[in-house]
């Protein structure tokens, strides 16, 4: 059972940046694809990006392609979303989540695992 706990939400303006962490714990997490997705009120939990279990292939939604940059660090058990250029649409929850299959996948069904999520506000 893969644990994972979100960091680094917060109010910014538009225009500004913040970086995402998510820890996991409680597995093997260099074996496991990572997304993160996002869910603003009202709606449904949206894709955001994902990266493949050895970092060197990584998806992004059309929304955030050149804003947003999705890494990791297996040596740290973390998964990180680089976010700039942020925008009042941006404002959600945003969630990471974990795949068994390595792989990454813009489908929320393909994850087996997610964590609590963070606040993400930006004001116009």
């Amino acid at each position: 059972q893969v644990q994972s706990v979100e960091s680094g939400g917060g109010l910014v303006e538009a225009g500004g940046s913040l970086r995402l962490s998510c820890v996991a714990s409680g597995g093997t997490f260099s074996i496991y694809g990572m997304g993160w997705f996002r869910q603003a009120p009202g709606k449904e939990r949206d894709f955001v990006a994902a990266i493949n279990w050895r970092g060197d292939s990584t998806y992004y939604s059309g929304s955030v392609k050149g804003r947003f940059t999705i890494s990791r660090d297996n040596t740290k058990n973390t998964v990180y979303l680089q976010m700039n250029n942020l925008k009042s649409e941006d404002t959600a929850v945003y969630y990471c989540a974990a795949d068994r299959e390595r792989y990454g996948t813009m489908w929320s069904s393909a994850y087996d695992y997610w964590g609590q999520g963070t606040q993400v506000t930006v004001s116009s």
